[in-house]
Parts: structure tokens; C-alpha cells; sequence
């Protein structure tokens, strides 16, 4: 039996495909396992010095730290990081998409809205701008969770309320404000939501009146606001915001879905709880799926900054132009004096989970990560929250946490998602539907109400990575066409609404 993954000729390290014992002969390397190896994990296929590279994907995963023998455990005992030098080659690695002809083009049913974006859900949404006012917007989000909340309105998924712990006490103006209102903004415009309400307190940093100023937004029938102070405190408002939510739902109600084109889906693209198999299996076969969307004319978007770090080379080759390149470099830079002048590093990841499924450095970690961006060009790259305007494969800057990230990518325009996972994360998000990818099959079976897909086929050599991308692709369509995915099932993704706050507290 086949007892290792070799990923490339050139590695000096394979992953145990299985728990493999003390004494073990690893036949395909002719190498004898020295100590035990648990499944994902790295083992040496040769001599590898002190201070020497340690190789996966044909890339760079760390240095030895210590002496290490073939048939040794690769790991955090002898592995660890050191700066050296990553040459970019610019836009080396572009080429020409093969796009399919829009009358062949895949599609799906979702809701068209006015503004001719398309939505793959129907709520609708009741923003806070601050901490303060998160009380009532809950209050006023929980009138329809009642049996009888939305019985006379089929064609509405919920009314979902989005409180988020800052608006106040934070820099006005400041990074962390600019965060927070591309992210109402964004929320605002969804086209997953047929209707928004915003509530504020009235004194916060984070001014109604500002925001929709600055974003360009203007109040309208199924766009309103109000705040608490003005309407005569924490009852009233949510006695009145009820009222509005409920003038809403016979205008959202009538909404229909419709085919259309899979031009019209954005996917966010996400991992979480990774192990030793994401970049082997969920990952790449995620950026099969990725690719083709993107020939259908849709737009894929990989993002969390820090855990593509040592990978970054491989998307600068990919970018379309000098300009795009030189856009994730300033993030990366903006990213590497983030954390220093916070007293952190970047090679903060890999977390204990994904330590224990076999990552041992961000650099190995990053590598696995950038799989799920697939193979086409990087035609833009843009700040968090930002509206995404390029079709294709493009990436937003966010943390590698994952509410923080998802947040960020479904308000630049995210519309469905998917999350590959190897620990077992359970994560849902609304407005968009959240698809969770198993690295293994042992995670599937284990966790399979929580699981939309399993990945680990691929291991066995049952399924290719193209036909598990396809697979993922036609799920995609299906959720984004109305079918539940496992976590909407749960009920999950109404407490995953996560600003990215940056800067001091006051």
C-alpha cells in the first residue's frame, strides 16, 4: 500500500498518508521510519543538515534546526523560519484565460436587483453603527424569528441583525473607522439583502450621518436609518424599527429567482482549522472549482494576508500587470511593520491545530493556502471591504482570522462562499451561504453534519483534483440557486459578522 504523498521530485520531505509506526520501511523512498508519524505529518526522505532548506511543493518550508536523518519526523522539534530572500518575477507566470462563450456559460437561479448585481439569498439586514445600538438591533431581528414572523412572506430567507463590538472609542478617520464603514457600506448594497436598516446610538465616533456621507449612500424606501437618541431611546427604537422592517417585507417579498448567468457569483474563498491535507486536497481542488468560475466569467477572491505569506511570490508571477504586483508587496509590507509594531511576527501561524494536522511553518501553511486561488491570472488586489470591480481571480487584503476575513469579502461583494477545512471548522455566514470543504475523509465521516463536500478521495487516488473541482463547482451553483448548504441547515452564520479593527482602543 501506497503509505506516503510525494508532492515533487525535487522535496526532501513526504507526508504520511496514514499513522505510520517506529521500524516502518517506507518502501517507495527506501527509508525507514525512525520514530512515529502521524497521518499528514512530514517525514525526511534524506539527510538535510543544520540551517539546510527543507523542501515541499518544490518551495521553500523552513530550515533544519537541527541535524535530521532520513526516516526522521519533519516538524517543530527540528524546522523553524528564517528570513531569505524570495525572488519576484513579475507577471512571468500570466496567461490567456480560456474563457467560455457567455451563451455557453454555466448558470444558476438567483435574485436580480435593480443595481445588476444578483443576489443568491433574500434577507433583509439590520445594521448597527456601534456597540451601543447592538441590543436593539437583536431586538428588532428576533420579532421574526417567531413561527409566525414570516409566514405570509415565502420568498424572504430571514431578517438577520449584524451587531459587531467597536464604532466608538477608535480614530476617527483613522484606519480602523475606514474599516468599519466600507463594511456597513458594503453590507448596505448586498445584493443578497432586499432591505437595510441602520440604527446607531447618536453620539459614536462612528456618525450615521458620516457614513452614509462618506460611503454615498442615500436613504430610500428599503434603505433607511434612525438612532436611538433621536427616536426616544431603546424601546421606542425598537418598537419603530420593527414597524420599518415590517413596511420592508411585502416589497422584498416579491422578489423572484431567476437563471442567470454564473458570471454573476462571487466567491470568497476560505480555509480554516487547516491541516497537512489542505494543500493537497480540499485546497487545489478548490482552485480547480475557482478557475472554472472564472472562465464562466465569475470572481474568485483569496484573501487573509498573512497566511499567504511566503507564497506571495507565486501570485506576483500571476499578476497581470507590474501595478497589480507591486499592490500585494505594499500589503505584505504594510502587514510585516503591522505586526512589529504590535510586538508579533508573522509566523504567528500555523495555530495549535494546525500544528497537531501536521503544518509546522506559515511558509508551508501559505503554500497550501494559495492553492485554493487556482491557476489564472491576478488581475487586481484590493484594500479590506473594498468594492470588488474586476472580474476574475482577484485578492482583498484581510487578517487570516476567519469572521474578520469572510466579513471583509462578502462586503466587497461576495455572494457565496467556500470554506476548506482539515480540524473540523463549522463556520456559517449570512447573507452568503458558506460550503465547507473536508481535507480527509476521516473528518467527513466524523463531522459529516457539518461537511457539504469530502476532499479526501483525492488522497486516494479515487477522484483527480479537476473532477473534485468540478464537483465543488456544480455544488456552488446548486447553493447559490437556493439549496440549503450544512451550516444553513444548523441555523449558523448570524454571530460570524466580524470588523476588522485596527488600531488603539480610547
Amino acid at each position: 500500500m501506497d503509505q506516503i504523498i510525494r508532492l515533487h521530485t525535487s522535496d526532501n520531505v513526504v507526508v504520511a498518508k496514514d499513522d505510520i509506526a517506529p521500524g516502518t520501511v517506507i518502501s517507495q523512498e527506501a527509508v525507514t521510519a525512525r520514530v512515529a508519524i502521524a497521518q499528514g505529518h512530514k517525514v525526511a526522505t534524506q539527510a538535510i543538515a543544520k540551517g539546510e532548506a527543507i523542501y515541499k511543493y518544490a518551495q521553500i518550508i523552513g530550515f533544519a534546526s537541527r541535524i535530521i536523518e532520513p526516516g526522521d519526523h519533519v516538524h517543530s522539534h527540528n524546522m523553524a523560519i528564517k528570513v531569505f530572500d524570495r525572488k519576484y518575477d513579475f507577471c512571468t507566470a500570466i496567461k490567456d484565460t480560456k474563457f467560455i462563450a457567455k451563451n455557453k456559460q454555466a448558470t444558476f437561479r438567483g435574485f436580480m436587483r435593480d443595481c445588476g448585481r444578483v443576489g443568491t439569498r433574500n434577507y433583509i439586514g439590520i445594521l448597527s453603527t456601534v456597540n451601543c445600538s447592538a441590543t436593539v438591533i437583536n431586538q428588532i431581528a428576533a420579532a421574526f424569528d417567531r413561527p409566525d414572523g414570516l409566514a405570509e412572506f415565502k420568498h424572504i430567507d430571514g431578517v438577520v441583525a449584524f451587531p459587531h463590538g467597536t464604532g466608538c472609542g477608535i480614530q476617527a478617520g483613522g484606519e480602523g473607522h475606514q474599516n468599519l464603514q466600507r463594511v456597513l457600506a458594503g453590507f448596505a448594497r448586498h445584493p443578497n439583502f432586499a432591505g437595510i436598516l441602520i440604527v446607531g446610538l447618536g453620539c459614536e465616533v462612528n456618525q450615521l450621518e458620516r457614513l452614509m456621507s462618506d460611503m454615498d449612500l442615500r436613504p430610500h424606501d428599503m434603505l433607511q436609518t434612525m438612532t436611538i437618541q433621536e427616536t426616544g431611546g431603546a424601546r421606542n427604537t425598537a418598537a419603530e424599527g420593527i414597524e420599518r422592517v415590517k413596511y420592508m417585507l411585502p416589497e422584498a417579498n416579491k422578489a423572484r429567482r431567476e437563471v442567470v448567468s454564473a458570471s454573476y457569483l462571487m466567491l470568497a474563498l476560505q480555509c480554516g482549522g487547516s491541516d497537512g491535507y489542505s494543500g493537497i486536497t480540499a485546497n487545489p481542488a478548490l482552485g480547480a472549482a475557482a478557475d472554472m468560475l472564472v472562465r464562466n466569467g465569475g470572481t474568485a477572491i483569496l484573501s487573509e494576508t498573512p497566511e499567504i505569506y511566503g507564497a506571495e511570490h507565486l501570485l506576483i508571477a500571476r499578476a497581470q500587470s507590474r501595478t497589480v504586483a507591486e499592490k500585494l508587496i505594499e500589503r505584505i509590507a504594510w502587514w510585516e511593520d503591522y505586526t512589529a509594531r504590535n510586538g508579533g511576527e508573522m509566523d504567528n501561524n500555523p495555530a495549535p491545530g494546525n500544528k497537531a494536522g501536521g503544518l509546522t511553518t506559515i511558509l508551508e501553511k501559505a503554500l497550501g493556502s494559495a492553492a485554493k486561488g487556482g491557476t489564472t491570472n491576478l488581475m487586481d488586489v484590493y484594500r479590506y471591504a473594498e468594492p470588488i470591480t474586476e472580474k476574475g481571480f482577484v485578492f482583498m487584503d484581510s487578517p487570516g482570522y476567519d469572521p474578520a476575513s469572510v466579513t471583509g469579502q462578502v462586503a466587497s461583494g461576495a455572494n457565496i462562499i467556500c470554506f476548506t477545512t482539515g480540524r473540523g471548522s463549522v463556520f456559517g455566514f449570512k447573507p452568503a451561504p458558506s460550503i465547507k470543504l473536508a481535507t480527509n475523509s476521516a473528518l467527513y465521516e466524523s463531522m459529516g453534519g457539518d461537511m457539504d463536500i469530502n476532499c479526501g478521495p483525492i488522497v486516494d487516488g479515487d477522484v483527480t483534483i479537476a473532477q473534485m473541482g468540478q464537483e465543488i463547482f456544480t455544488r456552488i451553483l446548486a447553493i447559490a440557486s437556493g439549496e440549503y448548504s450544512k451550516s444553513e441547515d444548523m441555523g449558523m452564520g448570524s454571530n460570524e459578522f466580524v470588523p476588522w479593527q485596527i488600531g488603539a482602543t480610547m
